[in-house]
């Protein structure tokens, strides 16, 4: 049942020395608010690296070529060797557990320029010779037309998916399928218009790339039966660490690099980077809790000193209300009571206010899909909110527990004498 009594001598109480109360409030609202800033902080991060990630497949799985660290098999070390188109049927019969395999090559290397054009207008441009799986290793989608096909690698098909800014560029306002571009003298038909799910740099460097029939760039630019590198990903029952070993293991057999070269291969795992990334923010989010959980204590301590203070200047009170029936157990409720509404309140008001500044931050840094900043949408989702208001009102009883029980050992006698 609702007590006004008991609540207007809560309110008279912390009334008497109202700078007393906000100083030592504003302690418990600082400590709450550095706690949701320090973690929105901290799940802003988070969200940019995610974002910057690029929406690749987590599961996804990049490996290629190095030069031997061994000698092996009578050949020395230093050897540089390259995958074959006769590797790709192998490795998807001796690892079952890759769901999309990609053999890959691209004209002039690593974002080689190379000229592309379409009657006057023309570009340097990165090329790529692909298969259909790669559409399920790095984040796309087609905004016209359609991506390769398996009909375009068995007939080795002279067409082409060009990003958007290969389309700006080239065409402008005008609608590319089924236009003939040039590059490097030989002709392409434009088949599809693709846009990466990339942001920032990464972003702008895809949307300038052009995909080929694997089998047609090998023909046409004369690479014969090299595999520049691969792209894939496990099933997703499957580990991609365990996928990349056993890869590795069939190339090595196929090429006679040694067992235990761990430098003839290069590659880049998606799982074990993701897993990586969320280990070490979710260490961030625990020192965060600790430290903003180290500050709110700071303010609870000041809340409990004050409540000494409190049942001290209150000695006489006590003993009067001892001395004529009060039980212990009325005591402690009334100075918890104070406690916990004190350090609610200035918790409350710490915690909105941190919301609202989260808001105004996120709402300021916006969702621009062409920025690459790391970072992003700082937000506080319910659990922790209530996580943190339980915090808050357990902070308060403990605040509380510690004057309270000082009231109570009060003799009657002896607090009738004190001045």
């Amino acid at each position: 049942m609702f007590d006004s009594d008991k609540w207007q001598e809560i309110f008279s109480s912390l009334k008497k020395n109202k700078l007393r109360t906000a100083l030592t409030a504003f302690g418990v609202f600082w400590g709450i608010f550095m706690l949701i800033i320090m973690l929105a902080s901290g799940k802003g991060l988070e969200n940019g690296v995610i974002k910057n990630f690029g929406g690749s497949a987590t599961n996804s799985i990049f490996i290629w070529t190095q030069s031997t660290s061994i000698p092996y098999a009578g050949f020395p070390k230093g050897r540089y060797f390259r995958m074959q188109n006769e590797d790709i049927p192998i490795l998807r019969a001796e690892v079952p557990e890759i769901e999309y395999l990609a053999p890959r090559n691209q004209l002039r290397g690593y974002q080689g320029g190379n000229n592309v054009s379409f009657n006057s207008k023309s570009g340097n441009f990165s090329v790529m010779g692909d298969y259909p799986d790669i559409y399920h290793v790095t984040p796309m989608d087609m905004l016209q037309g359609r991506f390769i096909n398996k009909n375009d690698i068995d007939d080795k098909r002279k067409v082409v998916v060009i990003g958007t800014n290969v389309r700006d560029v080239l065409f402008g306002n005008e609608d590319p399928i089924n236009k003939n571009v040039k590059i490097n003298g030989v002709y392409f038909k434009v088949v599809g218009v693709w846009k990466t799910k990339k942001r920032g740099n990464q972003g702008e460097r895809d949307s300038q790339t052009l995909f080929i029939p694997f089998t047609t760039f090998q023909k046409a630019f004369n690479y014969g039966n090299i595999v520049g590198w691969l792209a894939l990903t496990a099933k997703p029952t499957s580990s991609a660490s365990e996928v990349e070993v056993k890869i590795t293991n069939v190339l090595k057999r196929r090429h006679k690099v040694a067992p235990d070269d761990d430098r003839a291969f290069g590659s880049f795992n998606a799982q074990k980077a993701y897993e990586q990334m969320n280990g070490l923010f979710g260490g961030i989010a625990m020192l965060i809790w600790v430290v903003g959980t180290g500050t709110l204590i700071a303010g609870v301590i000041g809340v409990s000193n004050i409540m000494l203070i409190i049942v001290k200047e209150r000695t006489q009170e006590i003993g009067i209300r001892r001395a004529i029936g009060a039980t212990p157990w009325a005591i402690i409720s009334q100075i918890v009571l104070e406690s916990v509404f004190l350090t609610s309140m200035a918790g409350y008001f710490g915690l909105l206010l941190g919301v609202f500044v989260t808001e105004m931050i996120s709402n300021a840094l916006g969702d621009n899909p062409s920025s690459d900043t790391m970072f992003t949408n700082p937000t506080i989702d319910l659990k922790v909110a209530l996580t943190a208001l339980t915090i808050l009102i357990i902070s308060g009883i403990f605040a509380g527990l510690i004057p309270a029980r000082k009231a109570v050992k009060i003799k009657p006698i002896d607090a009738l004498r004190a001045e």
